[in-house]
């Protein structure tokens, strides 16, 4: 079975399919946006939790939930096809304590 796009797209000089490819890399680049603002908002409420000494308790649910939103955002740079995640964790100041929740389940207990 071959795929063949829906005539709608096909033109004689393929402008059809070059419109599409720029609303997906619009729509990519839009949902990166997203997740690096999320990413950042947790990052901060986890910083506020610190430095006013909040419970220890609380602050470890702030690490998983701000690991689990970075974990999301590095999928999706992956999506927008960026291979390495250093810059992003330099340029958000990704504590290593977030880091290496990334990709781990809640804690229990």
């Amino acid at each position: 079975m071959s795929f063949r796009p829906p005539s709608s797209f096909s033109t004689s000089n393929g402008t059809g399919l070059l419109a599409l490819d720029y609303e997906l890399a619009a729509e990519k680049a839009d949902a990166l946006g997203r997740a690096g603002r999320k990413v950042e908002a947790a990052l901060a409420l986890l910083a506020q939790a610190r430095a006013e000494d909040i419970d220890p308790q609380r602050t470890q649910v702030l690490t998983d939930q701000a690991a689990e939103l970075v974990w999301a955002f590095f999928i999706q740079r992956e999506i927008c096809g960026f291979c390495s995640q250093s810059d992003a964790v330099e340029r958000y100041r990704i504590p290593p304590e977030v880091l290496a929740r990334v990709g781990a389940g809640p804690r229990r207990g």
